[in-house]
């Protein structure tokens, strides 16, 4: 396959063995069984990698079913408010809010105007962009929005956990803090300690559409899902 050839396509279910090896995409599934093709990333140790989910590359046929996936999913909490992390997370948190009937979202982000104010701000870094840190701004006149609101706050994938994190942190700054957490991927089991270090509850308030393993390296030259790591273990941390 081609790089701009994924994301474009859902399979119907058992289309792939996502349970066997895998040579260029590992086969994700959605909610309801269909298939996703992600590209495989090496991870900087050559043993490990990951399967990618680039949501703005997607198709808009892909986009709009995991939005209308996830949204379901969010439905129990009963957000009044979707609230979205840059950069990618933008695209699904508009898809999503649109999905729930809102007239709108609140996008978060990295593009201080001068009317923001410092206080309302917090350092952010991705595992895409793991060189670059900066900073997470929330427009102070969107806040009459979020106040005494259901708010759940979405993200394209949560990965290591650090983009999350900061978007409640920087929502905790305002007095917010959100129903739940929305996201198309969760991507390994590397989040887990971060957001619970954060708070033990935000673990159980975080649901996704797809789930996607740490992958290992096998002597063929293919990838396998590795067992779950110990906390200790995870060479991707």
């Amino acid at each position: 396959m081609q790089p701009h050839d994924f994301w474009q396509e859902l399979h119907p279910a058992g289309t792939y063995d996502a349970s066997g090896s895998h040579a260029g995409f590992y086969p994700a599934t959605l909610s309801d069984a269909r298939q996703l093709r992600l590209p495989i990333r090496p991870l900087a140790d050559g043993e490990h990698a990951l399967a990618s989910l680039i949501v703005n590359q997607a198709s808009f046929a892909v986009q709009d079913a995991l939005a209308a996936q996830l949204a379901e999913k969010l439905q129990p909490f009963a957000p009044d408010v979707i609230v979205g992390l840059p950069t990618l997370g933008l695209t699904l948190a508009s898809a999503v809010a649109r999905t729930l009937g809102h007239d709108r979202y609140v996008p978060l982000g990295t593009s201080k105007k001068f009317w923001y104010q410092a206080d309302l701000s917090v350092p952010m870094s991705s595992i895409t962009t793991p060189d670059q840190v900066k900073r997470l701004y929330i427009d102070p006149r969107m806040l009459p929005l979020l106040e005494n609101r259901r708010v759940v706050l979405v993200d394209d994938v949560i990965s290591s956990g650090t983009s999350i994190t900061a978007g409640l942190s920087l929502l905790a700054l305002a007095g917010i803090e959100p129903v739940a957490i929305g996201t198309a991927m969760l991507q390994s089991s590397r989040w887990l300690e971060p957001l619970s270090a954060l708070n033990n509850h935000w673990p159980d308030r975080i649901v996704g559409v797809l789930s996607t393993p740490l992958l290992l390296k096998l002597p063929d030259g293919r990838w396998s899902a590795c067992p779950p790591p110990s906390r200790e273990g995870d060479p991707a941390r």
